[in-house]
């Protein structure tokens, strides 16, 4: 069995990460501080070497494997909802996740530090995929495949850091040596370079997945994306035209009507899901979110969230769950149902699922004012929960709805919440009376202190974090 080392020096802290493929190949990509490093001359660029097929994938999978096991994208739906109005927390005090939940971080907060540092080791590690690509000569449809999943990769990862932190760096190489002093670029920018990346992905990925569980992105994912990072920026039109070629694809996407259908790992409604670390391994949601006896042990949705629903709606009783005892009643989170492990897996966790592209095609279609087709979307997602239709004329009114709705269809998943009230400019106005602590330039996440420290271009600290040193 051959060992291949693709080595490669993020913007962060030092991490490695492995992956083992097939028991065929293993991964290793080797992470340390592009900022303040010392490499031989033999190991300034990050340029993976590919003798095969399997060394590539396996590059990738670890990537994957890295994404769902740290970094942003693993933890949106807990943190961000505790940042804003989705749950309560219940535990430790002065914990990691209490400052998150009280809008009180600092630049040197563990989480901050870490979602930077293995966001940036994920984008290398996507670039050296890039890079060796361009000398390896794999068959075109194996290397549309690889670029596409890794510019979909660069672009998505860049995207969630500018939401969260605002003006970041965006990192096209895996070159040591050009990065040490990397400068920020404005969140605009960053934006309209995701989508770039994003459209690029679209255009190369197939429709057929690589993977019979839907744990690769294929074309769909790429499209679904699109769409999400469009509606974001905005470009209502490139939104609309993504989700539009998403949804017409009725034969790869099919509609569940069974609520209690929907997070399972079989569902033809995901369009992307991640591979858990084990076979038997059931879903981290399940058992973050999730608790048995009252009060919980850690976190539980607001009883603002519970009640903005609709007494008959069907979400009310099959994704949430109430948990009693002799005075108070506290509700969990519960589309992910299985917290122990099984036999094998049921449930895996899903980055991006159907209803949320017939939302943001509703979204699209009312700011573009086609608003008979923007009830229609909205109208199959209420549908799903027993909701009755709904007819608007108003366009403002139609849109305040489809926001509602995505509260409902969406919490605690993603971060949604949050990045809806601060695309929509409601931060101030939803979270200032329910949280003490919240600023107005708390719509933004602190710098890592370790790294404007290291590196002076990334300067200045985001407006309300104060220096530590």
């Amino acid at each position: 069995m051959k060992t291949h080392y693709l080595k490669f020096a993020p913007l962060g802290a030092s991490r490695i990460l492995s992956v083992v493929a097939l028991s065929l190949v293993v991964f290793t990509a080797s992470c340390e501080s592009f900022l303040k490093v010392d490499l031989p001359a033999s190991q300034l660029t990050a340029t993976a070497v590919f003798e095969d097929e399997q060394t590539a994938t396996a590059a990738l999978l670890g990537v994957y494997a890295d994404m769902r096991a740290a970094g942003i994208l693993s933890n949106l739906y807990y943190q961000m909802s505790l940042y804003s109005d989705d749950l309560d927390y219940y535990g430790s005090a002065s914990s990691a996740e209490e400052q998150f939940y009280t809008n009180s971080l600092i630049p040197s907060h563990p989480t901050v530090s870490s979602w930077w540092n293995a966001s940036y080791s994920q984008i290398y590690a996507a670039n050296a995929v890039l890079e060796g690509l361009e000398t390896s000569d794999f068959n075109e449809a194996f290397t549309n495949q690889l670029e596409g999943e890794a510019l979909l990769v660069r672009g998505l990862v860049h995207f969630y850091l500018s939401a969260l932190y605002g003006d970041v760096p965006y990192v096209r190489t895996a070159d040591y040596q050009q990065n040490t002093t990397v400068g920020k670029t404005p969140a605009a920018q960053v934006q309209e370079d995701a989508l770039v990346d994003l459209s690029r992905a679209a255009s190369l990925l197939p429709w057929e997945y690589a993977t019979a569980d839907r744990t690769r992105p294929n074309k769909g994912a790429a499209l679904g994306f699109l769409a999400r990072v469009a509606l974001y920026a905005g470009d209502w039109q490139q939104a609309l035209d993504a989700a539009n070629l998403l949804i017409n694809r009725s034969d790869l996407y099919v509609w569940q009507n069974d609520l209690n259908q929907v997070f399972l790992k079989e569902s033809e409604s995901t369009l992307w899901q991640w591979y858990p670390a084990f076979s038997n391994r059931n879903t981290t949601e399940a058992s973050v979110l999730g608790f048995t006896t009252a009060p919980p042990p850690r976190v539980a949705l607001t009883p603002g969230l519970v009640s903005s629903f609709d007494p008959v709606d069907a979400r009310l009783s099959n994704w949430i769950n109430p948990v009693s005892n002799a005075s108070d009643t506290f509700y969990q989170a519960y589309k992910y149902q299985t917290r122990s492990n099984t036999p094998v897996a049921v449930e895996y966790s899903i980055v991006m699922r159907l209803a949320e592209v017939y939302l943001i095609r509703s979204e699209a279609y009312a700011r573009l004012d086609q608003l008979g087709l923007a009830a229609q979307d909205l109208n199959k997602v209420r549908g799903r929960a027993g909701l009755i239709d709904v007819a608007y004329t108003e366009k403002e009114g139609l849109i305040d709805q489809i926001l509602i709705e995505r509260r409902h269809e969406l919490f605690t998943e993603a971060g949604h919440r949050f990045f809806d009230l601060k695309r929509t400019h409601q931060l101030d106005a939803v979270l200032s009376p329910l949280k003490v602590g919240w600023k107005t330039t708390d719509e933004r996440l602190p710098l890592p202190e370790s790294e404007l420290l290291i590196n002076p271009n990334l300067a200045p600290q985001n407006p309300g974090y104060q220096s530590e040193n």
